[in-house]
């Protein structure tokens, strides 16, 4: 079966940690091309015309964007459910994943991590610190304000790891990587169920190949999840130098 399903995308990306979380959690077998942001190569950019990751290929199909990927894959393989039974709550995990890979993405990752992690480290470029000093202060705040409300007591927004819970975490572990920090005494729900996401066994494997290629030139990373043991593709389409693209990641 590995050869059969491959995820194409960095351990790195909130994106591809979603689609990696509901591969784990149901327990399905996969490779992956865990390419460095935005080196993908023209083999790559036939299969993701918009050149976003994650991208499945799954016995011969190929999907593209995370929110697609998860939806396909709880269809395919419905046990254990990640999406809520009841239809009112089954829409409002669809809303909330939907906030996090927007409003969320917007400020954690593409005015805080872009900045201080994909232009120094990929682009070797100067980061605007006035971007970052914006979100952290003034669109991040609002962001998390909202979910906040959102948030239980405690334990999973639904009762069960849910889809919701998993898009949610993925935007923080991401922006912690540029040691972002979620104010727990401010925002103490969100902070508990980030907490709570982040330490189920399934997001804890996936940590162990993030940590692994934080600080490796992008060069030297592939070999570093080798030597760690990730599921890697025998071949890798991240041969091109790093260039932007004009539409994010999903």
């Amino acid at each position: 079966m590995p050869a059969q399903r491959k995820v194409i995308g960095s351990y790195l990306s909130p994106y591809v940690r979603k689609v990696l979380a509901c591969l784990e959690l149901k327990g399905q077998e996969y490779e992956i091309d865990a390419i460095p942001p935005f080196v993908g190569n023209e083999a790559f950019a036939r299969l993701s015309p918009l050149r976003r990751v994650p991208v499945l290929i799954d016995d011969g199909l190929v999907l593209n964007d995370s929110s697609v990927i998860c939806q396909y894959l709880e269809d395919k393989y419905p046990t254990p459910p990640l999406y809520p039974r009841d239809i009112a709550d089954r829409a409002r995990a669809r809303w909330l994943e939907e906030y996090a890979d927007t409003r969320l993405a917007d400020g954690l990752i593409w005015r805080v991590f872009y900045q201080r992690s994909i232009r120094r480290r990929v682009f070797g470029e100067a980061s605007d610190e006035a971007v970052v000093t914006q979100a952290l202060e003034v669109e991040i705040p609002a962001a998390i304000d909202y979910l906040e409300t959102q948030m239980p007591e405690d334990g999973f927004i639904f009762g069960a790891l849910s889809i919701a819970d998993i898009s949610i975490a993925s935007y923080f572990r991401t922006a912690a990587f540029v040691r972002y920090e979620i104010d727990a005494a401010r925002w103490p729900r969100t902070a508990a169920l980030v907490a709570l996401v982040l330490s189920q066994p399934a997001l804890q494997k996936l940590t162990r190949y993030e940590e692994c290629t934080l600080r490796l030139p992008l060069d030297e990373q592939r070999a570093a999840l080798l030597a760690a043991g990730a599921p890697l593709t025998s071949e890798t389409m991240g041969t091109c130098a790093p260039r932007p693209v004009l539409a994010r990641t999903t």
